[in-house]
């Protein structure tokens, strides 16, 4: 799966139109990034790529960029 791909699950979990995020873009910046949507991140790594995220990780992410790397 591409980062682009990515981005869009990405999107559409936070219920964004498509190409509204970049790699750049920061969660803080994101209006709808809450905790709501932290968990529902966390449902769509496991299901979607097999990969456990905690809540210390997601602490941890800055950028879309970091949720991309961590989705590798």
């Amino acid at each position: 799966m591409t980062n682009k791909e990515k981005i869009r699950l990405i999107e559409d979990t936070l219920e964004l139109s498509e190409n509204t995020l970049t790699e750049d873009t920061f969660l803080a910046d994101i209006e709808n990034y809450d905790s709501m949507t932290k968990l529902t991140l966390i449902v769509l790594c496991d299901d979607e790529f097999g990969k456990k995220l905690t809540g210390e990780q997601i602490k941890s992410f800055k950028t879309i960029k970091d949720i991309l790397d961590f989705m590798k």
